[in-house]
């Protein structure tokens, strides 16, 4: 590693245990506030610092080795320190080029919850059904990784499917692993509505949003216009007998959000709510990022057929990922919510891309 590098891992170093050293302090005086976030910083950093104290042992233990290696004389510990020199040279180059990932810049979103919304695009009723497939498949997968799913809002398609879905989802770094999905998905199959058994293409698009809370981001209420009105579908019996659902409107951007599948009106406005604050926010960052050309998109497009970010083939059991040239010959495996090697691609694309930049 550079010297640059060398010089700011050792003062990640040295900041984790003068933190270690103020929580003391802050502790004693009952700064809980101070504590907190000396805890949090430390949070941050540990992981990446705790890293390069390993990286450390083994090059140190590799430059000794090195150096005894050219006073000993005895044939058994030559041969010794032969095979733990040529130990260290593998393992250094891993260890390197995992403190270099993990000293990447970071997305400040990227340890929040998301907030998923899936519409269906062009195609009309197959499209519909489509977006009731990526549901299920983003469903699956939250499932798989112990995530909890709370739905928002719905709107069934009568061919079936939805024409919108909106579903909270939480759990661990989410962001940092979903939010690849925004853009427009394209399937290619032989609808359920098609008699003639011929292949169409049709699309749906996925707009994942970080969840962000009252306290990161304040919307004025004076800006709100609230509707209540009797939900419809799924819920429960009272559904169909209050006026339960949430209707908000933020007046200075024309934005609306609904929710219909919370339990009372209460949980309707606190996911409605949620909902409004995150589609706010992303609108926010989304301007900042067209006027500092940021190469974070969060545009998900018109759900034109030719915005698309991944193909769904079902007659060949193909998905590819347009972006970066990812193909796997396993849809079915793929619809089940096995979607970690897709996503691991992603993020080791980014991660090269990022790398690219800082070098």
């Amino acid at each position: 590693m550079n010297k640059k590098t060398i010089e700011r891992l050792e003062a990640i170093l040295k900041r984790l245990k003068e933190i270690d050293k103020l929580v003391i302090e802050a502790s004693q005086s009952n700064e809980i506030k101070k504590v907190t976030e000396l805890l949090k910083e430390k949070s941050q950093i540990e992981d990446l610092a705790l890293e390069y104290g390993e990286y450390k042992k083994i090059y140190d233990s590799f430059q000794d080795n090195k150096k005894l290696l050219g006073e000993e004389t005895n044939k058994e510990m030559i041969d010794l320190l032969k095979e733990e020199i040529k130990s260290a040279e593998h393992s250094l180059p891993l260890a390197e080029e995992k403190l270099k990932v993990m000293l990447l810049p970071k997305d400040p979103d990227d340890d929040k919850n998301v907030i998923i919304e899936i519409r269906g695009a062009a195609g009309g009723d197959e499209a519909n059904i489509f977006a009731g497939d990526l549901y299920r498949m983003y469903l699956r997968y939250a499932e798989k990784q112990g995530w909890k799913v709370s739905l928002i809002d719905s709107n069934s398609s009568e061919s079936g499917g939805f024409t919108t879905i909106s579903f909270l989802i939480k759990g661990t770094l989410l962001f940092s692993k979903l939010k690849f999905e925004s853009g427009a998905h394209r399937v290619q199959r032989v609808p359920k509505t098609e008699s003639k058994g011929r292949v169409h293409t049709s699309t749906a698009t996925v707009a994942v949003l970080p969840e962000i809370k009252e306290v990161d981001f304040e919307v004025k209420t004076a800006d709100l216009k609230i509707d209540t009105y009797r939900a419809s579908g799924a819920g429960g019996q009272h559904v169909n007998t209050t006026d339960s659902a949430v209707r908000i409107t933020h007046v200075p951007s024309g934005i609306v959000v609904t929710s219909q599948d919370g339990r009372s009106q209460h949980d309707n406005k606190a996911l409605a709510m949620q909902h409004l604050r995150s589609k706010l926010y992303e609108e926010q960052q989304r301007k900042i990022n067209e006027e500092f050309a940021s190469i974070r998109k969060t545009a998900v497009g018109s759900g034109d057929r030719s915005e698309k970010i991944r193909t769904y083939n079902y007659p060949q059991n193909r998905v590819t990922d347009h972006r970066i040239g990812l193909t796997l010959n396993k849809l079915d495996i793929v619809m089940q919510g096995n979607l970690d090697e897709i996503i691991s691609a992603l993020i080791n694309d980014e991660q090269r891309k990022l790398m690219e930049g800082t070098e």
